[in-house]
């Protein structure tokens, strides 16, 4: 199989032409800065035009100003600036203009399952994860310890 190399930058600009034509579009996840919610080439989201106010807890499409196109959590809102920040991340962004924001994502693609608004981790992200930014390395190199120490008693199995 042949494999086509795109520019993402052309690439999620058409994306976001579709998304002002009023359509949902999906994406592969690229990079970490959504983790743990959203795994890197293993996940997807789908986004489409924000309908509504944008709230804390989103997960919106943003251009830089710069010309970069980034998918964080929106964690602050003060009348029309956002302040926006990865769910890996403890530094936060912005603030970021209304008219740099395109898309709001509307659900994922999640380890091959839909997950929507309204699903228990959805929500944990939207209204827990995004108030624990001061905390989120500690507690994923908490979550990562049993991961660790299976991983060690699986490779001395297997010797």
């Amino acid at each position: 199989m042949k494999t086509k190399v795109v520019d993402t930058r052309e690439y999620v600009s058409v994306l976001q032409d579709l998304t002002e034509e009023g359509r949902t579009v999906s994406l592969l996840i690229s990079g970490n800065s959504m983790s743990p919610f959203l795994v890197h080439e293993r996940d997807y989201i789908f986004f489409r035009k924000p309908e509504n106010e944008l709230k804390k807890g989103d997960m919106v499409f943003f251009r830089r100003d710069t010309g970069e196109y980034v998918m964080h959590r929106i964690c602050k809102v003060k009348k029309d600036q956002y302040f926006i920040v990865g769910d890996a991340q403890n530094i936060i962004e912005g603030p970021v203009r209304r008219d740099q924001i395109f898309a709001k994502v509307i659900r994922v693609e999640r380890k091959g399952r839909q997950i929507e608004p309204g699903n228990f981790c959805w929500e944990f992200f939207e209204h827990i994860w995004i108030n624990l930014i001061p905390f989120r390395r500690m507690l994923v190199r908490i979550y990562s310890v049993p991961k660790r120490i299976l991983k060690k008693i699986l490779h001395k199995e297997i010797r």
